[in-house]
């Protein structure tokens, strides 16, 4: 490289920013930069002149296309290269190029070379000092951006509305309402509060702080609203919980003569979702498709997940299928709304279907060379956490061992939730334990597993561990405690959490809570404490609280309070099937028949069909269903129950009868799989899975505890109230599933 002479710059050399601005595109250099060819683009000829360095018009303007490819290229190395040149050139106190420096050096995460460069300077213009805020800012520094922001006010500058939509952007970050405020009303004095890119900034910021009221009213005062404000607006709208108010917006927007973007069709749809607006989500996609945003890939996902989240299977599908580029983005959002219908549909049949279907998709997107992330995962995780699918499970657990996402703490999350759904606990409690890091969600789902399967004072444990490490609990983590006092009957403890969460955590009291410490006094058989805690809580019980109330009332025999507590469900006019043939079975056993009637007639008025009871398991990949008349027993099978519930009366199982379903409890639809898993499978295999598609009776309860002591095989259902894991004549639900 040829050797440059020393120079220095006169004051006569300067380049006025608005001059740049007259400046024709082809008046600067658009050429493609290496980090090696940088040295080379320096060697243009200059002229060695006694009082200093004469340039041949405006040949700074050399380095702008440097700069910016510097920026387009991340060459962090490059930079340097183009500062040493600056100097070398004498252009070091230019105060325009120098600006361009810092920021290039902020834009490549050079925040020390920017603070140095720009403290060395001997002047700073308004643009220097916004460069330098934005610098932070975009560099995950909005404290530090803030700082500048006031150090410039203090050097007695003008901000423009430039410099006030950076310095409010750092506070959005920080959810700093009250910087916030006092820049806001700098905003004002300065009369940019009209400004469209400022108001714009302004909306922002409280809609992140979640003052709604205020993010609308900024919005109103804009003078010229572009797309950018109206989709900021409405986004507030759905950020804050009012997707009402942002569909409102978006009509007016329309009617104003504003074209929507890409941006604001996927926030619409957002909010069509939210509020299950399937019509107007297809008003929405016939315009979209009149603007020319059909093919657009985030828009086209929005409208399939929009017709998932409606249950509109079919028509996502063919929006999928239409795709030209089918991306990562495209199959999560088609796994997880599978996902989100299975947690929606009212029976575990649909579920299942919708389970496999899903779980055919993930095998799909392996197989067309599309890699998951930790979000495919969660969501299949939790697909087969629905369906109590545990060979999948572990599969998708060896995938991101393999891929190694197993760090990420919402997948891993998901795998306790996984194995502790699926009656797997001992492996929940294994992946809980070689988690790196853990969040309240994870904490609570561990207490909620252990809970579940009857390991009370582990749960508490850990409980106990969480306040140990400072970690706040919230409502969900009480449910999970007080779940474990429930399970095992420690009254004294599960009163004392009780008065934890309402006095020292300040949390109040939902129905969850309230049916936690029902259920633990019906279990124990002290049903007027029952009812003294529905006094107490000072709620209207629900339902489900009614529904223990009768079943353990009807156990306990305390029927008087049980029929005060189904008029008071009856006026509810319930909507689970289930509670009506818990209602009919206890006016039926008490010949109640005038109850009865009125219990028939309003099912009938309520359209609530007959319940249908179904059984299935997956055996070698294979699922067979089962139902009360079901042929797969005809012949040996039918034999084997037979002699199964002989071999079952030997240990002391008594048959119940029960209206549960139709027919006989003996040859219920859970019965039926069980015989035919026992036949179908090896004398080796230690674990059966059933899942049934209402809850299990109390006969074919304390069946299944019998044929686990019987056969020494842990045997789990999954029915529509809970998880049953039956091991060596034990449930995990410590009886409360034989109440009902």
């Amino acid at each position: 490289m040829a050797s440059l002479i020393p120079v220095s710059v006169g004051n006569s050399v300067k380049l006025n920013i608005e001059e740049y601005k007259k400046l024709s595109p082809s008046a600067i250099e658009k050429t493609s930069y290496t980090p090696e060819d940088l040295d080379k683009a320096f060697e243009f000829s200059s002229v060695g002149v006694r009082g200093g360095f004469q340039l041949e018009g405006n040949r700074k303007l050399d380095f702008v296309p440097l700069l910016r490819e510097c920026v387009e290229k991340k060459f962090v190395s490059g930079v340097g290269s183009v500062h040493a040149h600056i100097i070398k050139t004498g252009f070091a106190q230019d105060s325009f190029l120098v600006t361009s420096l810092v920021n290039v050096y902020c834009k490549n995460g050079m925040m020390e070379n920017a603070r140095k460069l720009f403290e060395d300077l001997p002047t700073r213009n308004v643009v220097t000092w916004t460069s330098l805020v934005s610098g932070y800012v975009h560099n995950s520094q909005p404290e530090r951006g803030i700082g500048v922001f006031k150090e410039m006010l203090e050097a007695g500058l003008y901000p423009t509305n430039y410099t006030f939509g950076t310095v409010l952007k750092a506070c959005s970050y920080l959810l700093d309402i009250k910087a916030g405020k006092q820049i806001h009303g700098c905003i004002v004095k300065s009369g940019y509060e009209h400004d469209v890119s400022t108001g714009n900034a302004i909306c922002s910021l409280y809609s992140r702080c979640q003052k709604l009221d205020m993010a609308i009213r900024a919005f109103h005062r804009i003078n010229d609203k572009d797309v950018i404000s109206w989709t900021a607006a409405i986004s507030a709208c759905g950020d804050n919980g009012n997707s009402s108010l942002g569909l409102n917006i978006f009509v007016q927007m329309l009617t104003d003569g504003i074209q929507p973007n890409e941006i604001t069709f996927t926030t619409v749809i957002g909010l069509c979702c939210a509020m299950h607006a399937l019509g107007l989500g297809s008003q929405i996609q016939s315009l979209s498709i009149k603007l020319g945003y059909s093919s657009d890939l985030p828009v086209a996902n929005s409208f399939m997940y929009l017709y998932l989240t409606n249950g509109c299977i079919s028509e996502a599908k063919q929006l999928f299928y239409g795709m030209d580029i089918v991306t990562l983005v495209a199959w999560n959002a088609l796994i997880a709304g599978h996902a989100d219908i299975i947690s929606k549909v009212e029976d575990n049949v649909s579920a299942y279907a919708f389970g496999i279907e899903a779980l055919k998709l993930f095998q799909q997107m392996n197989r067309s060379g599309v890699r998951a992330d930790s979000y495919t995962y969660s969501s299949v995780l939790t697909i087969c956490s629905s369906i109590v699918a545990l060979e999948q499970g572990e599969q998708i657990h060896a995938q991101a061992i393999k891929t190694g996402f197993l760090s990420d703490v919402v997948l891993s999350t998901a795998l306790v939730n996984m194995y502790n759904k699926c009656g797997s606990i001992h492996r929940s409690c294994k992946v809980f334990s070689e988690m790196s890091s853990r969040t309240l969600i994870s904490w609570t789902s561990m207490i909620s597993a252990l809970a579940q399967h009857g390991y009370s004072q582990q749960a508490l444990d850990v409980f106990e561990d969480i306040r140990s490490l400072g970690v706040q609990p919230n409502k969900i983590t009480f449910v999970g405690v007080l779940t474990a006092c429930s399970q095992a009957g420690l009254v004294n403890q599960a009163i004392a959490y009780y008065d934890m969460m309402t006095k020292t955590y300040k949390i109040n009291p939902v129905v969850d809570h309230v049916a936690c410490l029902v259920n633990m006094f019906v279990r124990l058989g002290r049903i007027k404490e029952a009812f003294d805690v529905i006094k107490n809580a000072n709620m209207e019980p629900n339902e489900f609280i009614l529904s223990i109330l009768i079943a353990g009332c009807r156990t306990h025999d305390k029927l008087e309070l049980g029929f005060q507590a189904a008029d008071q469900l009856l006026e509810l006019k319930p909507k689970d099937r289930e509670t009506y043939i818990l209602l009919l079975t206890m006016y039926l056993s008490a010949g109640k028949w005038k109850d009865v009637s009125r219990v028939r007639k309003l099912m009938k008025d309520e359209k609530i069909d007959k319940i249908t009871d179904w059984s299935w398991i997956t055996i070698r990949n294979k699922v067979h269903s089962f139902k009360v008349t079901s042929k797969k027993l005809q012949g040996r099978g039918s034999c084997f129950l037979d002699e199964l519930v002989d071999k079952c009366r030997a240990y002391g199982y008594q048959e119940v009868i029960d209206e549960k379903s139709e027919g006989s409890a003996s040859h219920h639809s859970e019965k039926a799989a069980i015989a035919y898993a026992l036949i179908a499978t090896s004398s080796s295999l230690r674990s059966i899975r059933i899942i049934k598609s209402i809850g299990m009776c109390r006969d074919c309860h304390n069946f299944m505890k019998t044929v686990s002591l019987l056969t020494s095989k842990v045997i789990i259902i999954r029915d529509t109230k809970r998880l049953h894991r039956f091991s060596q004549g034990q449930c995990s639900c410590g009886d409360s599933g034989a109440l009902v």
